[in-house]
């Protein structure tokens, strides 16, 4: 493969809402600049990017991918990212090594959840944003509408450079506002045809663009001011330095599906979106956490990070890598800033989808794939220098599920498949519930989990379901007991002989309190110890439903000793006793886990939020206002009520709210519960 340069590189990430047009967008311009020779279809599972299985049985992206095209010399690196938020990391990953991304909007749905979010993402990295409403060719598509749902949704920034013209809902021909030329598409070829006679809304559009061009030079400002108008080459100076800023969002449009306006999109990539070389984005911290900023510049020492990680079956870890400065070869010997160890770097490649190019260098700007790195997802690698890069931003886990193998035996295989889906995906994580002894994975949906243990079961062979997780409840005392707990066996030679008299009593702790009032030695000191220790296994089963006790103090205040029979294993059984004989005297009750809930919804959904989390016996503290016409939410809530919250909230909200929950305390289980409980107890530890 050619080398390039990193004023010849640029790279894309493409996002927006689920079924958008994404995967169809890279796999029509790849077709166009030559780089496929035939045109694959999302439907048949035929495209570059969506190559994974999973990606193939669901009929959409699940995964990041790359896809390198060529245009003018220049090489365009586009990032395919998932457009259905439970792949969510994969946006994280791309928009991360992007210098521009570019938001895929559907001329039919128009600016939906997933392309706010995208936009929200590429804005607050600072990353050049330019917006393609697809799907022109629906009959339903209304591009105009789209237009302003998208200046009403980000404001003065967009800024439209192609524009259809439409008579009787079909698309005649696109006027590129730049070139003020318009063109006609007959079978994926253009041909230029008069401007029709729009003069009202065209003149409209031509002032909207020169007043955002005169916005980002003083020059050009005066210009505009006199009243003159701005050449072609000015425009475009103009708009590529106000995209490059952030101030300008260009919008194109077209027809992914016959190449309509395609070629004035490829067009736009090349003169308005920003080089690698351009990037100004990146800043690190220097070894005394000071702020540095890394050039990209093939000459600089070696500063690179890695994005994205994926356990290939045949070739290992694959690690995919920036290099923002400098040059990474077989040669090099970068140290990990992690982990502070220098990397062995393996066998070089670039990547177009699942297909792997050997090279021998990834220069400044570039992007690639390296074997067999130690380095996980978000490390930075230098030479030459001591950096560390922002790592980029992943939601975190809010859905949990226990895994529970078809056959016993296959947990230890489990864990070995979920260990390595957990360096590939950051938004997965995994424990095992000793208490409940199940193993928990954590994601952002029921897709995510269903996909992971797919790949799980391809990885290990192992079959696996999904089913909500057990909740670990507590139980405790409500009043003080003074009860005695003796042990007596007679058996030939020496006896078993264990007196002891324990006053329990509630207390605020998350254990146990022992404490001693023995008074002339009724119990030997050396005893103690066995009488704490039979308390603490007791303990561990609750009288009620048999989970762990917790708040409770014991006191020892009395007993007796034999000089022959008594032993530590007597006190020990004796403290048993007393334990079994008084805590069912003592009130026991059930403990529920109460967990720290903040969601983030838009505000209009507010009160249907309120009234959901009524419904789970949450107790709402307080409402603040969000960014961006959002409000948080705290509440308190039992745990065990939000197994589905996910699930409601993106229901509720269209994919727009957000949570975390975090454990708080345990709190009194409502009496009208505690069968159910009890119930779902006896499954766990049996009868």
């Amino acid at each position: 493969m050619k080398q390039y340069h990193a004023m010849n590189i640029k790279n894309i990430a493409v996002a927006g809402h689920g079924s958008s047009g994404k995967t169809t967008l890279v796999e029509a311009l790849l077709y166009k600049t030559g780089i496929t020779d035939r045109l694959g279809k999302v439907e048949d599972g035929t495209t570059v990017s969506d190559y994974d299985p999973e990606e193939i049985k669901r009929v959409a992206s699940v995964n990041l991918s790359v896809a390198p095209m060529v245009f003018r010399g220049n090489k365009i690196n586009l990032l395919d990212t998932p457009g259905q938020f439970d792949f969510e990391a994969g946006v994280c990953e791309g928009v991360r090594a992007a210098e521009s991304v570019i938001i895929a909007v559907s001329g039919k749905s128009g600016v939906t959840v997933g392309a706010k979010k995208a936009y929200k993402l590429a804005k607050k990295q600072n990353k050049a944003r330019m917006i393609y409403v697809g799907k022109l060719d629906r009959e339903s598509a209304d591009f105009y509408k789209v237009l302003e749902q998208l200046k009403a949704e980000f404001g003065p920034s967009i800024c439209p450079v192609v524009v259809p013209y439409v008579e009787d809902r079909i698309v005649k021909c696109y006027i590129d506002l730049i070139e003020m030329k318009a063109y006609k598409y007959e079978n994926g070829e253009a041909s230029e045809v008069p401007i029709p006679e729009i003069d009202h809304r065209l003149e409209g559009l031509i002032n909207a663009i020169s007043e955002a061009v005169a916005e980002t030079d003083d020059e050009l400002f005066e210009k505009y001011f006199s009243g003159e108008k701005f050449t072609t080459a000015e425009l475009v100076m103009g708009i590529h330095k106000g995209v490059k800023n952030g101030d300008i969002t260009p919008v194109y449009c077209g027809s992914s599906v016959n190449f309509d306006g395609l070629d004035l999109l490829l067009n736009g990539i090349d003169i308005l979106l920003p080089s690698a070389k351009e990037n100004i984005t990146e800043t690190g911290l220097d070894e005394n956490g000071e702020e540095i900023a890394v050039l990209c510049d093939e000459d600089r020492p070696l500063t690179a990070f890695v994005f994205k990680t994926v356990i290939d079956p045949f070739v290992g870890k694959l690690s995919y890598v920036k290099v923002i400065a400098g040059k990474l070869s077989a040669e090099s010997s970068p140290t990990n800033m992690t982990t502070g160890e220098t990397e062995k770097v393996g066998k070089l490649s670039m990547i177009t989808g699942k297909k792997q190019e050997d090279v021998k260098v990834i220069v400044a700007g570039d992007i690639g794939t390296v074997a067999k790195l130690n380095a996980n997802t978000g490390d930075t690698l230098c030479e030459g220098i001591k950096v560390t890069l922002p790592k980029a931003t992943f939601p975190n886990p809010c859905y949990s599920m226990a895994m529970l193998p078809a056959q016993k035996g296959d947990e230890s295989k489990i864990s070995q498949g979920i260990h390595r889906l957990v360096e590939e995906d950051l938004t997965i994580k995994y424990i095992h519930n000793h208490e409940t002894h199940q193993q928990i994975i954590n994601g952002l949906g029921e897709q995510h989990l269903e996909v992971a243990i797919a790949k799980i079961k391809a990885k290990t062979g192992v079959d696996i379901t999904l089913a909500p997780p057990m909740v670990a409840y507590r139980e405790t005392i409500r009043k003080s007991v003074k009860v005695q707990g003796k042990h007596k066996k007679q058996s030939g030679g020496h006896g078993q002989f264990g007196d002891v008299w324990i006053e329990f009593e509630p207390c605020d702790c998350d254990d146990l309190i022992f404490e001693e009032k023995v008074v002339g030695g009724a119990v030997p000191k050396g005893y103690f110890p066995a009488v704490e220790k039979g308390l603490r296994e007791s303990i561990t089963k609750g009288v009620v439903a048999g989970y762990p006790m917790v708040g409770i103090k014991a006191t020892l205040v009395d007993g007796s000793y034999h000089p022959v029979d008594s032993s530590e294993m007597s006190f020990k059984m004796a403290a048993n006793l007393a334990y079994k004989a008084g805590i069912p005297e003592a009130s026991p009750i059930l403990l529920e886990p109460i967990g720290m809930l903040e969601v983030i919804v838009p505000d209009a959904n507010t009160g249907d939020m309120m009234g959901e989390l009524n419904k789970r016996r949450g107790r709402v503290l307080g409402m603040t206002p969000d960014e961006e016409g959002t409000t948080k939410i705290e509440a308190e809530t039992p745990i065990s009520e939000m197994s589905d919250f996910a699930t409601l909230l993106r229901q509720m909200t269209q994919g727009a709210g957000s949570f975390t929950l975090e454990f708080l305390r345990y709190d009194p289980l409502p009496s009208n519960l505690e069968e159910k409980v009890k119930t779902e107890a006896k499954k766990i530890f049996g009868e």
